[in-house]
């Protein structure tokens, strides 16, 4: 049976050392490391590239991180029982740089949380339960427990619901996805807007799949970059320039 959120929020996360690999050397992360003196967004989730973990969970969770940061969240970290090498290659896929994913390889923090489950009916072993929770200085302040059922519910414990608890009066970005080609000097000034106003992106790049042909199919235009919003078409690079001094000055008026 999964712990209630009653009898975890208000008490101190599990003390365990993680093993981590940056920059292909090992390093030793301790629960201080990461949450000490700090207020951390967590998300514990079954596995790196499994469906619902990498078309959803974690994507929203990267999005959101900078609105996040804004109300006073020092770092988002996404836990898996997973070992470090599957973990780094997940984040490199997902083009996750919003977020840090910290192997939970042997399952001791998890196991400390009372989210350790058994998923040897798939062949998995023993994984997380998926939940999120926000952490103040090593103790649980808030935490959201998928309900104890058959699958894998996903109800509760994503970004957005951390968000409206966080700070329910936040403003929600929509989503921007830009459309770019390697070498291309407009998307690079494009992205080099939004990044300097702190606008997450999704970047699609051309490759064998998106070309020039794709792009006139979306978007009417055959030039590079082309950029969305909230599923709207924005345009090139000058385009986007506009678009975000207009936001700004909307936001400051």
């Amino acid at each position: 049976m999964l712990p209630s959120a009653e009898s975890l929020q208000g008490k101190p996360v599990p003390d365990v050392t993680f093993k981590a690999r940056l920059d292909d050397q090992w390093r030793d992360l301790s629960t201080n490391d990461l949450f000490r003196d700090r207020t951390v967004v967590v998300f514990a989730l079954p596995g790196a590239f499994t469906p619902t973990c990498s078309s959803t969970h974690l994507p929203r969770y990267n999005e959101l991180a900078p609105v996040l940061r804004t109300h006073g969240v020092d770092e988002v970290l996404c836990i898996a029982v997973n070992d470090a090498f599957v973990m780094n290659q997940w984040k490199t896929g997902q083009d996750a740089a919003n977020i840090r994913l910290i192997p939970d390889g042997n399952g001791d923090f998890t196991e400390g949380m009372g989210m350790l489950v058994d998923k040897r009916d798939l062949g998995f072993g023993r994984r997380s339960w998926r939940y999120s929770m926000l952490v103040r200085d090593c103790v649980i302040e808030k935490i959201f427990i998928e309900p104890e059922r058959d699958g894998d519910p996903f109800e509760v414990s994503d970004a957005d619901t951390m968000l409206a608890y966080l700070a329910p009066d936040a403003e929600v970005p929509e989503p921007v996805v830009m459309f770019s080609r390697a070498g291309c000097p407009h998307c690079a000034r494009a992205k080099q807007v939004l990044r300097e106003h702190d606008i997450f992106f999704t970047e699609i790049p051309e490759d064998g799949r998106i070309n020039s042909i794709v792009l006139r199919g979306v978007s009417g235009r055959m030039t590079w970059p082309q950029v969305f919003v909230g599923g709207q078409l924005v345009g090139g690079a000058d385009e986007v320039q506009d678009w975000v001094a207009n936001r700004a000055a909307t936001r400051a008026g």
